[in-house]
């Protein structure tokens, strides 16, 4: 895992799943179309993880899917991806290095406060093309 995540030459997207996560499902055709996307890109890659046969210390996972960008470069600084859960959002994300529809990751408190509202709100409107999410 780290060997990939932590390429300096590479732009890493994984998403974290659980095989049994109805919105796991739902975003798999949307994020198999990403992969065929960048599949000959030299310095992005797109993957995925089952979260419930592998445990990263490192990261983080408080609901399915939880989508992490992982930029190219020495810093680490990993980036959690907030915006539409769509090709062209997922696009835009990629093509923006991770800025547009990102927030940056590992932060405890106000941040986490943010996630558990929107929860709340993707409840409340089921019609949400973005935030879905099955709770571990």
């Amino acid at each position: 895992f780290e060997e990939v995540v932590f390429d300096p030459k590479k732009n890493v997207f994984v998403e974290f799943y659980a095989p049994w996560c109805g919105h796991c499902k739902q975003l798999d055709p949307i994020w198999t179309k990403l992969g065929e996307k960048y599949q000959d890109s030299a310095d992005i890659v797109v993957a995925k993880m089952d979260s419930t046969a592998n445990e990263i210390e490192t990261v983080k996972v408080h609901s399915f899917p939880t989508l992490k960008f992982f930029p190219a470069g020495d810093e680490h600084k990993v980036v959690d991806y907030n915006g539409e859960r769509t090709l062209e959002g997922f696009t835009k994300f990629l093509e923006s290095g991770g800025k547009d529809g990102g927030a940056p990751a590992g932060e405890e408190g106000e941040e986490d406060e943010g996630i558990d509202d929107m929860e709340d709100l993707d409840e409340q409107d089921s019609d949400s093309d973005g935030g879905d999410h099955d709770e571990l």
